[in-house]
């Protein structure tokens, strides 16, 4: 798997130090560079990268003007580049894969790299579904038929979020959504509990229900997901509501609109 790339930083000689490290990575090709926001955006849309290594701090349109300038288009994967560690948060905000504080460490460019390798491999994955679907539609529709019926509503897996990242008092915390024990919802505020610890995270439900995979993660009341597979325990309770012990001991109520969750626990 190649991974096409493009470098975007104002600084000639960070470029070319990036560049040097990348050459450690059989997999990276360096497709284009850019030394400015507009002409990032005009290289972007022309070779289409897999891969951005994208400068926060440039003058007249950063790094997140880009960003923003890419919204009409299918982005690639961005790593924020910085002097300041401070943007570390803003980066994550706009979604990016990782960012890498300048001078760049050669071990955290590897691990930067094994994250975006993963990335990839998701995103290429779903997109190689999405390929044989067509292909079944066109010469093989009463396959691509039977495809549909025998999984309806199933959701590619590489759509759903693996890591959340979380602010808190200036850190950034990347939790495994496999830890997620539960989330209450708190207004505009979800409360993430991780069995030993919660994290605030500013987002709506409605929203961060469509990060989680519906396979695992079901609402079991207005305010309340949990994470199914961390369920061990039904217990009945009045007017057709229930009580879903989890991992932790923590006792979840389920109400009667949301029954229907419990009923894959019970055969």
């Amino acid at each position: 798997m190649t991974i096409r790339t493009i470098l975007v930083d104002d600084e000639t000689l960070a470029t070319q130090g990036l560049r040097l490290r990348l050459e450690a990575h059989d997999d990276v090709e360096i497709v284009a560079t850019a030394a400015n926001g507009r002409e990032a955006i005009r290289q972007i849309k022309t070779h289409k990268p897999d891969l951005v290594f994208l400068d926060i701090q440039m003058p007249g349109f950063d790094g997140f003007s880009v960003i923003q300038g890419l919204m009409e288009v299918e982005p690639p994967l961005f790593v924020f580049v910085t002097a300041f560690g401070e943007h570390a948060v803003r980066a994550f905000d706009a979604q990016a894969t990782d960012y890498l504080v300048k001078p760049v460490d050669e071990d955290r460019l590897a691990a930067t790299m094994d994250r975006v390798r993963q990335r990839l491999a998701e995103k290429r994955g779903v997109t190689e579904v999405e390929r044989l679907k067509e292909a079944l539609a066109e010469h093989a529709p009463e396959a691509a038929g039977e495809l549909a019926d025998a999984a309806p509503d199933a959701p590619a897996a590489g759509r759903f979020e693996k890591m959340i990242n979380i602010k808190d008092q200036g850190q950034i915390f990347r939790v495994d959504v496999d830890t997620i024990e539960r989330i209450d919802a708190a207004g505009d505020y979800m409360c993430i509990q991780t069995g030993d610890n919660t994290l605030i995270l500013r987002e709506t439900m409605k929203d961060l229900e469509k990060r989680l995979d519906p396979r695992r993660f079901q609402r079991v009341h207005r305010s309340t997901i949990v994470n199914l597979d961390l369920v061990r325990q039904v217990k009945p309770h009045t007017n057709g509501e229930c009580f879903l012990v989890l991992d932790s001991g923590a006792q979840v109520k389920v109400s009667r609109s949301y029954r229907d969750v419990v009923a894959r626990f019970v055969h």
